[in-house]
């Protein structure tokens, strides 16, 4: 396959599973021997991970729609000769669609979209999705539809790529070992959650499941806006004792090795999260909804068991029902951990956007 030059564009400062994807992406064709770049804000955490990472990246104002970020765009894509720019939110698709107007040989746009939150209906909208985009990647089949039925774009030009992890690093483990290197009681049950400190990941929910379970123990693993609620939560609650609000961890392997049960009661905005792949991998059951493309790897029953969004009692006793049923748990884990190493690997990921890629510019 011939040597690609891309840009990546991220508007976004926030930090979770969509800018893990573009980091994973970015690095992993670079060691194929494409050109890759990063164009990101300077104070997002992504620009500074991505130099950390060995990513080629340049910081430029794009963190806001304006014009010095279509011009610090356009400037860039001459200055690099991009062939194509993958951008990855609302906010910098925009500012790419809008530096490509009037420039001699623009390379094409193609969209990553993330997250199943609604996409407006309206003629720029229309006109972003359906001209200025020359294809759109989704994280899931049901993303993919919703794109097309909310954006009238043919569906030969919607492509649903999941987001790959590292199966080397995402395993099954010891979890009395994990458990004695984080801290965490030995003879405990314990739920865990990855995900960043957002309402709609239903961490709120969880908690109050939890306060209905004395036998359980839960450890949230990740930061972000929803914090101090959550800590303010868990002391109204009194659960100082079985809830480790553990925070940003760079390494969240030995978390999930330590764990009976990951649940991610998320009730809205889902692509597939990584946390659920990523626990897969290491042999866990979970506990999670059918929300985005969610149920298009964990069936309930099989890989897990799904719950209403915004149930506490059903949550609650689909937690306990895994307590109890030590079978089911290992049942629920092995489907999930057969189906990540034969559907979850990240090289499945980039040949999958690297066909793209070449199949767009032909």
């Amino acid at each position: 396959m011939r040597r690609l030059r891309l840009l990546h564009t991220e508007a976004s400062c926030g930090w979770g599973g969509q800018e893990l994807r573009v980091l994973s992406e970015a690095q992993g064709l670079l060691a194929r021997g494409h050109e890759v770049s990063l164009a990101a804000p300077a104070e997002s955490r992504i620009f500074t991970e991505a130099i950390r990472r060995g990513i080629p990246a340049a910081a430029l104002p794009i963190a806001r729609k304006g014009i010095a970020g279509v011009f610090s765009l356009r400037t860039l894509l001459q200055e690099r000769r991009v062939e194509l720019v993958n951008a990855h939110s609302s906010t910098d698709a925009w500012l790419v669609a809008i530096a490509r107007m009037g420039l001699r040989g623009a390379p094409p746009m193609v969209r990553t979209r993330h997250i199943s939150a609604p996409i407006p209906r309206n003629r720029l909208t229309g006109w972003l999705y359906r001209s200025a985009t020359a294809h759109v990647i989704t994280t899931g089949e049901a993303l993919r539809m919703q794109v097309v039925r909310e954006t009238g774009v043919p569906a030969a030009r919607v492509t649903s790529v999941p987001t790959g992890i590292e199966l080397s690093r995402f395993k099954p483990g010891s979890p009395g070992s994990a458990r004695a290197s984080l801290g965490l009681p030995t003879g405990a049950f314990l739920v865990i959650i990855v995900a960043t400190l957002r309402s709609w990941k239903g961490h709120s929910d969880l908690i109050d499941a939890i306060a209905r379970l004395p036998h359980t123990h839960l450890a949230i693993v990740g930061d972000g806006p929803g914090r101090d609620k959550i800590r303010h939560q868990i002391e109204a609650s009194k659960l100082q004792n079985r809830v480790v609000l553990a925070g940003q961890q760079e390494d969240v392997v030995p978390w999930m090795q330590s764990a009976d049960v990951l649940a991610l009661p998320s009730y809205a905005n889902e692509g597939i999260p990584q946390a659920l792949m990523q626990a897969m991998a290491c042999g866990l059951p979970v506990v999670t909804t059918d929300i985005g493309a969610i149920g298009e790897i964990v069936h309930d029953g099989v890989e897990g068991l799904l719950v209403p969004r915004r149930n506490v009692e059903a949550l609650a006793q689909a937690i306990d029902r895994l307590r109890i049923d030590s079978d089911l748990r290992s049942r629920l884990g092995a489907a999930g951990l057969a189906q990540a190493q034969t559907k979850f690997s990240l090289d499945l990921m980039l040949d999958r956007v690297e066909s793209l890629f070449v199949s767009v510019l032909a």
